[in-house]
């Protein structure tokens, strides 16, 4: 996890993401929000619905790589999987910082 005052750096979380084995990257912004532009390889799982994150993603060890469109959703989705026995989760951030290729 980010130590406290670092930024978040989605570019970097994503090539982390991308050198990580069995990574699942999850977007939780709403549908009509992925629909407008997402990352590639991306999972929509809206964080009005992170309750049933599970029915996605049944290896609570699988290292999870999380983003919203600033940061804030992803955090909130975050700290709920932790708390729900998710053991590899990190919020990279917010997509409106990302400089790569959308789908």
């Amino acid at each position: 996890m980010f130590g406290f005052g670092e930024k978040m750096d989605i570019n970097a979380g994503i090539e982390e993401y991308k050198k990580t084995e069995h990574a699942v990257l999850v977007d939780v912004r709403e549908a009509d929000e992925y629909a407008s532009g997402h990352i590639p390889e991306a999972v929509n799982h809206p964080l009005s619905q992170i309750a049933s994150i599970s029915d996605q993603i049944q290896d609570k060890d699988s290292p999870i790589f999380v983003y919203c469109l600033s940061g804030g959703r992803s955090g909130k989705a975050v700290e709920w999987m932790k708390k729900h026995g998710f053991t590899k989760v990190k919020n990279i951030g917010g997509i409106n910082g990302y400089q790569g290729p959308r789908e």
